[in-house]
C-alpha cells in the first residue's frame, strides 16, 4: 500500500477543492457557486475537522487558487485564462530562490525524503521534519513498483534535461509553489506551505539532478 499520510495531509490544505466540487454535481441554473461552497466548507469543517497536533483548521481555508479552481470546476467549467495567467504570476513572483545560490544538496537524504510519507497529520508532533512523499505521485526510480503515476514521470529527470541555470531554477519554482505554472495544479506547493524546508528541497534537487543518483541511472 503507498504511503499517503503527508498526501493526504497536504490534500487538505491543497486539494479540498475536491469536497466542494463533487458534493453536490454541477450547479443549476442561477445557482452562486462561490455561496454554495462556502456554505458546504462550513459544513465540513464543523461537522467534520477538529484542530489536533500538528493538524489545524488553518489548512481548510481556501486559497484564491483552490477557491477559484474548484469553484469553475463545481460550475463544469475550465478556468478563465485570465484569472489562471493573474494567479500563476503572484505565485511565481513569491517563490523564494536559496539566498546562498545553491540549489543542491545530499541526493541520499533527498531518496529519504521522497520516499517518506510522514507528517503534518494529528499525531505527529509539531517541528517534526517532514516526508516529501514525491514517488506516491511521481515515478522517479526505475523499476519500483511502489511509486504512483498520478504526476509526470521524473525518471530521467537530471540525465534528460541538464542542468542549466534555467532548468534548475524552474525545477526549484516548481517544487517550491507548482501554481506557479499552473493555477489548478494538484501538486502541494511543498516550499511555500512549508511542508519542506529549504534544505529538504535542496535534497530533492539533487536526487533529481546528481547523475549518481538513481533517479538518473
Amino acid at each position: 500500500m503507498k504511503r499517503i499520510a503527508l498526501f493526504s495531509a497536504m490534500a487538505l490544505s491543497i486539494g479540498l477543492m475536491g469536497c466542494a466540487s463533487n458534493g453536490g454535481g454541477m450547479a443549476s441554473a442561477g445557482e452562486d457557486a462561490s455561496t454554495y461552497m462556502t456554505k458546504s466548507f462550513k459544513e465540513v469543517i464543523a461537522t467534520s475537522f477538529q484542530a489536533k497536533g500538528s493538524a489545524g483548521l488553518d489548512r481548510l481555508v481556501q486559497t484564491e487558487a483552490q477557491h477559484e479552481c474548484s469553484k469553475y470546476d463545481y460550475l463544469g467549467k475550465p478556468l478563465p485564462k485570465d484569472i489562471a495567467a493573474r494567479i500563476e504570476k503572484d505565485h511565481y513572483s513569491k517563490v523564494v530562490y536559496p539566498a546562498d545560490g545553491q540549489y543542491f544538496g545530499d541526493w541520499k537524504a533527498g531518496l529519504k525524503i521522497a520516499e517518506d510519507g510522514k507528517g503534518m497529520t494529528w499525531n505527529d508532533k509539531p517541528g517534526t521534519p517532514n516526508g516529501g512523499n514525491c514517488i506516491n505521485c511521481h515515478q522517479m526510480i526505475p523499476n519500483n513498483p511502489s511509486q504512483g503515476n498520478l504526476g509526470p514521470s521524473l525518471i530521467g529527470y537530471g540525465k534528460t534535461r541538464g542542468n542549466s541555470e534555467q532548468i534548475v531554477k524552474y525545477t526549484w519554482a516548481r517544487i517550491y509553489d507548482s501554481t506557479s505554472f499552473n493555477a489548478c495544479s494538484q501538486m502541494p506547493p511543498l516550499g511555500a506551505s512549508h511542508a519542506l524546508t529549504q534544505q529538504q528541497m535542496k535534497d530533492i534537487m539533487a536526487l533529481l539532478f546528481d547523475p549518481n543518483s538513481p533517479v538518473n541511472k
